[in-house]
């Protein structure tokens, strides 16, 4: 019965998602014909409505915020990464930011509307193959958001976990990244729960995920400090809120 509501549910919401990304490609295109800021307000909106639409599903999402945390502010986010869901989740949650994402390059090519913002949404798209690349593209992102404080995020696990488990850091991305923008707080991010949403490939969406979300309290930058010490420091906060969390439904 689980199996047919899971399906049930999953048309619609897919129906939903596809249009919603399809739409918002042609208003994307128009804003981004006035500046950045329109399309970023766009996008916004978008990952907003998604959000809604996880509704559909049954998806339940929890939100433990610093109050330290501001809008129109800008944070370097560093999280564990679990779903292609988690961007939305996260640009939804964090509209007043503006994020950008350190995102593989691959993105920028088929999705409708998320791969047109990646490539003209001031974020930062990488060559895995190519290390150079990469750090060069994280470190013009890095100075970029600091201009115009918007927030950014990235995942230093480098690949989405497939059964939520924590995967190690690879600081080389997170730490030119913390270099080049020196005046933005690093926020330690968790989430929890995202990586059921594509258990089955969304054919079908379970029926009723439960998803956390941690913005921690912003970590404020010193001069002369180790960027790889902050690196650490934002993985033991997400490996500790995981813990908690996880604590509670034994």
């Amino acid at each position: 019965m689980k199996r047919l509501i899971d399906w049930i549910l999953t048309i619609p919401f897919l129906i939903g998602f596809g249009l919603t990304l399809a739409v918002f490609e042609l208003i994307a295109r128009v804003a981004r014909l006035f500046g950045l800021r329109p399309m970023e307000v766009t996008m916004g909106v978008m990952q907003r409505i998604l959000l809604w639409l996880l509704r559909i599903t049954g998806t339940r999402l929890t939100v433990e915020r610093s109050p330290q945390i501001k809008g129109h502010t800008g944070y370097i986010l560093v999280s564990n990464h679990q779903s292609l869901f988690d961007v939305p989740i996260f640009g939804g949650l964090l509209m007043t930011n503006y994020p950008k994402y350190v995102a593989k390059r691959e993105l920028g090519k088929w999705l409708p509307a998320v791969s047109f913002n990646l490539t003209h949404g001031g974020n930062a798209l990488i060559d895995r193959d190519d290390p150079r690349q990469a750090l060069r593209a994280i470190k013009d992102l890095g100075r970029q958001c600091q201009e115009r404080n918007t927030a950014v995020v990235i995942f230093p696990e480098g690949t989405r976990s497939r059964d939520g488990a924590l995967g190690e850091f690879r600081p080389s991305g997170t730490i030119t990244l913390a270099k080049a923008a020196p005046e933005m707080a690093i926020v330690p991010t968790t989430i929890d729960g995202s990586w059921k949403l594509l258990a089955n490939k969304m054919f079908p969406v379970p029926f009723g995920t439960e998803i956390r979300v941690s913005f921690g309290d912003p970590i404020e930058r010193e001069a002369g400090e180790d960027p790889a010490a902050l690196v650490a420091r934002a993985r033991a906060e997400i490996a500790a809120t995981l813990r908690g969390w996880r604590a509670q439904h034994r």
